[in-house]
């Protein structure tokens, strides 16, 4: 039988992921220098952050499709989502455009599910859901929309917008609570108390795309 040939690192996913996380500093620069006042370094802060979103779903899909799956994609790109998404919502309330107590909400719910993948990992993986995907969906529309500079007929729009994602973030968040300690609770079961060992690879066609959308 043929050995699997290596993924290599330096790989499209790679890259794009590697890019996300070079935009990061990029955005909270052009926000800074907007001080969310400023029209034209708020449109391309604005373009940066939905670039940057935009370039999640690719490198997820390239992953997948092309089996390019690596363990440094595996860390770095919820690292990249989390951080771009975590700079934004902090700025925001910086500059008060948002509530601190959503930017809190938010962050908790996604660093919590991190950790939570972690902490059942030996157990199982917790897959993502479509709950997940409509989250992450309504957190860059509602991300995008306080960061243009918008008349306030539609400005108005971001508030309605940015609850929807802090209710479906919650809801989402407390149903992988309720995954994770069963999917804790079967493996122990099954066991007889103890703990299934973790692979040594995940399956490609997970971590990488569906841990941002978590």
């Amino acid at each position: 039988m043929t050995a699997a040939k290596p993924v290599p690192l330096l790989n499209a996913a790679n890259v794009l992921t590697v890019a996300r996380m070079v935009l990061v500093p990029v955005f909270v620069l052009c926000v800074v220098a907007s001080r969310m006042t400023h029209d034209a370094w708020q449109i391309a802060a604005g373009l940066i952050f939905v670039v940057a979103s935009a370039t999640d779903y690719v490198d997820g899909w390239i992953a997948r499709a092309h089996n390019l799956v690596t363990s440094f994609g595996k860390v770095a790109d919820p690292i990249a989502d989390k951080a771009l998404t975590g700079a934004a919502l902090v700025l925001l309330s910086i500059y008060d455009r948002l509530p601190w107590w959503v930017t809190l909400v938010i962050l908790i719910r996604e660093w919590g599910v991190t950790a939570l993948r972690f902490w059942v990992l030996r157990h199982g993986v917790i897959a993502a859901s479509r709950g997940g995907k409509v989250k992450t969906a309504l957190q860059i529309l509602g991300i995008g929309w306080y960061l243009a500079p918008l008349p306030a007929a539609f400005a108005a729009v971001g508030p309605w917008i940015m609850f929807a994602a802090v209710a479906v973030t919650v809801v989402t968040g407390l149903d992988y609570v309720a995954r994770a300690i069963r999917i804790r609770r079967a493996s122990l079961s099954t066991a007889g108390g103890a703990p299934h060992p973790a692979p040594a690879e995940a399956p490609a066609v997970a971590p990488q795309a569906d841990e941002p959308v978590a």
